[in-house]
């Protein structure tokens, strides 16, 4: 995916006094608020959902929470499919809804505010950075690939979405209803928390080499990977919001460039517009310079990092929200449905 941006005149410039900035700059704080916020969040579905599991494993025996319908958030393929269901019938689908709302949600997120989804809310993306931050305390730094395998392994991510929106594409309605109502898909969440729990030899080691790489590189999943980052940052390529530098007020320190997790040549452009920008607002925290670097909306209006999150947090209990008092957001399923599916969860084969 190729960064589309306007760049700045090569022609030289005098000299100028910089306007350091008076006041804190306040927006990683929020960003590592929202992100705790958000990881024990699903910590706590985690455990909630591993309850409910072993209530129906164990015929009742242990203490058994509701199923927390926010579990659904992990399973993005069949969040896919009931968006399709969604938008060819006008029928909000009954099985894994939560899902379908959440995944609304994280567009609707990208849409608005860029990628900040990844950087602010996602809890993969979280643990990715501290990892990258806890290789730069072991080797002192991070690791750039050549630009070739760089932008050769980013596309990665774009083929697995293609692959993705493919398979689901090609789906008709009746077959994916066939396909979430069956016994496979109404485990498809035990199958994925039995993948964890029962990790063997082979997913240990690419699990492992994911942590070493991202150790090593700076957010190797999200920037290499992640099919489901893939969609929001292209649903982020039609946002009304960009990272843009001031040509006038920048000293070129290039401190902005140095901070930004997505790698991108800040301090060599105006207005950032990829797809891989993380709306993290690193490289505004980073900027000595007051009004050198903002987020801004249409117009060149600055958009604060409080306004941000503020309006990050309203489209995500807004639209979670709706789907909750509109009695679109629990799977409703007789418990003897989970007694006799939930045992057996690993026999089930992907159809």
């Amino acid at each position: 995916m190729s960064t589309a941006a306007t760049a700045q005149p090569g022609a030289s410039r005098s000299p100028r006094k910089a306007i350091r900035r008076a006041a804190r700059d306040w927006s990683q704080t929020y960003r590592r608020t929202f992100q705790a916020v958000f990881l024990a969040l699903n910590l706590w579905i985690g455990i909630q959902f591993y309850g409910f599991v072993r209530y129906y494993e164990t015929g009742g025996a242990s203490f058994w929470p509701a199923r927390p319908a926010g579990v659904e958030g992990w399973l993005p393929i069949a969040a896919l499919m009931n968006l399709k269901v969604l938008l060819a019938t006008g029928e909000v689908p009954r099985l894994h809804p939560a899902g379908m709302f959440l995944l609304i949600a994280f567009l609707a997120i990208s849409w608005a505010f860029r990628r900040s989804f990844c950087s602010w809310l996602c809890p993969v993306g979280t643990v990715s950075e501290w990892l990258w931050r806890l290789g730069r305390r072991i080797f002192g730094r991070t690791f750039c690939l050549p630009r070739a395998v760089d932008v050769g392994l980013r596309g990665v991510k774009y083929l697995l979405l293609g692959l993705f929106l493919l398979a689901v594409g090609s789906m008709s309605v009746s077959s994916i209803r066939a396909f979430l109502e069956g016994s496979y898909g109404l485990v498809d969440d035990v199958k994925m928390l039995n993948f964890f729990r029962t990790l063997g030899l082979a997913g240990g080691l690419v699990m492992a080499g994911l942590a070493a790489g991202s150790i090593l590189v700076q957010n190797f999943w999200c920037r290499y990977l992640c099919p489901y980052g893939a969609l929001l940052g292209l649903a982020s390529l039609a946002s009304p919001l960009r990272i843009r530098r001031s040509r006038e007020a920048c000293i070129d320190c290039g401190k902005c460039a140095k901070a930004c997790p997505a790698v991108q040549p800040v301090d060599r452009l105006v207005t950032i517009r990829s797809a891989e920008c993380l709306g993290c607002m690193e490289c505004v925290a980073a900027c000595p310079v007051a009004g050198a670097l903002q987020m801004s909306a249409p117009g060149g209006r600055r958009v604060p990092a409080w306004g941000l999150a503020v309006g990050a947090a309203a489209l995500f209990l807004g639209i979670a929200g709706y789907a909750r008092l509109a009695g679109h957001w629990d799977t409703n399923l007789p418990a003897r449905v989970y007694f006799e599916l939930v045992p057996r969860a690993n026999q089930f084969q992907h159809p």
